[in-house]
């Protein structure tokens, strides 16, 4: 039976190689060994009994309700073109100093990650509005083109980022089958503001690694980037339009996070406040019209139906490979490994950084965390730090050439003269940066866990 639901791993990933929906692959290919399962006499078809109480608590989980909200309100954020205010202002202000346009993209895409969430969306807007600019100003197009996905990829970690509450939901329960497992019973769990308020020294830690390397190079490096850039404008004039562009957004996260941090709101409720506020913001500024609308709702409802459809196909996953043995033969081998947690840990990050070759963080999220996770719970690894670690992992196979969804992102929308291999070799720096804050994190845990314990003990 364990053998099998080895097998069924492998074919799933074999199969999602071939570009068939995720979804629909996790789910058809689970019931076809499931199917041979029950001829062949080594799968319970109990199991599948359990499929409509975990659709109904799909559909009905709190916590998911935040993913549309939040996406409404990031998708809402770039059509109404917040970012292009953003980079224009911080641009003129900074452009007559040597890497001041590097720098102001830095600095907007972390506002976009902390505002919109979506690694495509930000990557997509950055590359469309700064590459050409920086390309024009004499920037290397190996340095534009890493600079631009590696900022958009701050999503992934800097909340409210989707991939965040994804992870809670999904270590939650992991977090209550580890205590089970081990006969506690407690109505503790892990939320996913307590992932949100874990995720922002690692996030701000990026960032300023990012904004070192970047002056750095301006210092060292003769090509990467032009000697000075003269945007022509005066500096109190900067000021206002960056004071302009930049309070709104800033006074919009700060509501969202700061609601939850405070423990006002729920990241549900939050996420709500979030969306409406974004839509407010966008008819203010007179960047909404009821066409506009009718294309975020729209996309808005493609992406949940996404997330969830994945999610459903992942739980007859799990269930399917649950009913193979697989959970034990996981646990077995993970509990075995010589080193303990440690081998454990760094077995299962090299794995997640392997799969993020191939799928995205969804389906990573929803099919290889439910399995690793509430092993490693058991062990004693803290479910916060868990979280974190795998989100900036997973933050650094985007970037992972040569199948990092950044750079297909920024690839479809780079002009002709930017080659393949300059967005490629342009992402290595940052992809050792990310490296080296992933270390970082594992030898002093408490960048992650010294911010949640001492808001809420």
């Amino acid at each position: 039976m364990e053998w099998m639901a080895v097998v069924l791993f492998l074919v799933i990933c074999f199969v999602l190689l071939f570009g068939y929906p995720v979804a629909l692959t996790l789910a058809g290919t689970s019931l076809i060994f499931a199917g041979i399962g029950v001829w062949s006499g080594s799968f319970d078809p109990s199991y599948l009994n359990a499929l409509p109480s975990r659709f109904y608590g799909i559909l009905t989980n709190q916590t998911l309700m935040a993913v549309p909200l939040f996406i409404f309100m990031g998708i809402v954020l770039e059509k109404s073109k917040v970012a292009e205010a953003l980079l224009v202002s911080m641009a003129q202000l900074f452009g007559r100093f040597k890497s001041g346009m590097a720098v102001s993209v830095v600095l907007v895409g972390m506002l976009l990650a902390a505002s919109t969430g979506i690694v495509g969306a930000t990557v997509v807007t950055m590359g469309l509005l700064s590459l050409p600019a920086m390309l024009k100003r004499g920037y290397s197009p190996s340095f534009a083109s890493g600079a631009i996905c590696a900022t958009g990829t701050l999503g992934q970690i800097i909340p409210p980022s989707i991939a965040l509450v994804l992870l809670g939901d999904v270590l939650s329960s992991a977090y209550q089958k580890a205590q089970l497992s081990m006969g506690i019973f407690s109505p503790d769990s892990v939320s996913v503001g307590d992932l949100f308020v874990g995720a922002i020294v690692p996030g701000m830690l990026l960032v300023g690694m990012y904004l070192i390397y970047v002056l750095a190079m301006s210092f060292l490096s003769k090509t990467a980037m032009p000697t000075a850039e003269d945007m022509n404008s005066e500096t109190t004039l900067a000021i206002k339009k960056l004071l302009t562009s930049l309070l709104p957004p800033l006074i919009l996260i700060f509501i969202v996070l700061g609601s939850i941090l405070g423990g006002f709101a729920t990241p549900t409720e939050a996420a709500g406040v979030g969306a409406m506020g974004a839509l407010v913001l966008a008819l203010a500024q007179q960047k909404m019209s009821v066409s506009r609308l009718r294309e975020v709702m729209l996309e808005t409802t493609k992406i949940t139906s996404m997330v969830f459809l994945i999610l459903i196909g992942a739980s007859i996953f799990s269930l399917v490979f649950r009913g193979f043995g697989g959970e034990e033969l996981v646990h077995g081998f993970l509990s075995d490994l010589p080193g303990g947690i440690f081998a454990a840990m760094v077995l299962v990050m090299l794995v997640v950084f392997i799969l993020g070759f191939i799928l995205d963080f969804i389906e990573i999220t929803f099919v290889v965390v439910p399995i690793i996770a509430p092993v490693l719970l058991t062990m004693g690894v803290d479910p916060i730090w868990l979280g974190i670690m795998l989100a900036v992992n997973l933050q650094t196979s985007f970037l992972t050439p040569p199948f990092g969804f950044a750079l297909f992102y920024l690839r479809g929308v780079a002009p002709a003269n930017v080659a393949t291999g300059d967005i490629y070799r342009g992402v290595i720096p940052f992809i050792f940066i990310q490296i080296m804050l992933l270390i970082a994190l594992a030898i002093w845990p408490t960048l992650v866990t010294a911010l949640p314990d001492w808001l809420y003990g």
